[in-house]
């Protein structure tokens, strides 16, 4: 399995992060994307990757951070993209939810970075919550982007519609495990081929519900982490009614074939 978003340097993973490590790997996560959020994780997360073989990462502003750009935010972000740790750039896109920044602020620093991806050619991790009008809008209008995948994916069906036919890839969450909040992307998440299906814990969030208690670390029960991505798998095969390896296999030349992670 391929993890393609997992935030492995929040500080609920200080004190143990290189045991989560080994449990991805003793679960059968052979790669992680670390998934970054503004310059100074970025920063870390490529100093993070030189010491590994099995973990890349993201370069790039969240939507929730892009009032906190400062002068000269474009040309250090290009330059940190550059690096071939980064597989991607992101998490970039609008959050018209919490609107922690103005969606014209958050709209500004997303096409800066669309801009970024297109002349670095590399693909985009995209933030969208309840936002998708204008996401779409925006990542069409960047006509020379090398790939997008729309991160955590919760939207409704014509959302995901309009974006399979965009040509995007879609990444699913333990948020398919949950039978109360999760329903509506249960409904609808077998309309994704599986040759555009992305699968990622987003880790220490959206702990999938499948997961049993017995199997929970100790300490913060509610935390998730690579490990548990195994439960995306089980519930996703379940919703397409096929074999668990099929979902792996799939997910995983996707993933090893939109990040040019060979």
């Amino acid at each position: 399995m391929i993890d393609i978003g997992a935030n492995l340097l929040h500080s609920q993973f200080d004190s143990d992060r290189d045991a989560v490590i080994e449990r991805a790997h003793a679960a059968g996560v052979a790669r992680m994307l670390l998934t970054a959020t503004d310059l100074s994780t970025s920063t870390a997360a490529i100093e993070f990757c030189t010491r590994r073989n099995d973990i890349r990462c993201t370069a790039g502003v969240h939507p929730h951070v892009a009032k906190e750009v400062e002068s000269g935010w474009i040309s250090r972000l290009s330059e940190l993209a550059t690096s071939p740790l980064v597989k991607a750039v992101g998490e970039m896109g609008l959050d018209y939810n919490r609107n922690f920044t103005t969606p014209e602020q958050q709209q500004t620093v997303f096409h800066s970075q669309l801009d970024i991806a297109e002349q670095i050619r590399k693909p985009v991790f995209v933030h969208d919550r309840e936002a998708s009008a204008d996401v779409l809008a925006a990542l069409t209008s960047h006509g020379r982007l090398t790939g997008v995948v729309v991160h955590c994916f919760t939207g409704d069906e014509k959302e995901l519609d309009d974006y399979l036919s965009a040509g995007f890839h879609i990444g699913i969450t333990g948020w398919v495990c949950d039978q109360r909040r999760g329903q509506p992307l249960r409904d609808i998440v077998t309309r994704v081929p599986l040759s555009k299906l992305l699968i990622e814990t987003d880790a220490p969030y959206l702990l999938p519900h499948n997961v049993p208690a017995n199997e929970l670390t100790t300490g913060n029960k509610r935390r998730n982490e690579p490990a548990m991505l195994k439960y995306v798998v089980r519930q996703l095969a379940q919703l397409y009614g096929t074999e668990e390896a099929e979902i792996i296999t799939a997910t995983s030349r996707n993933a090893r074939e939109f990040f040019n992670w060979k």
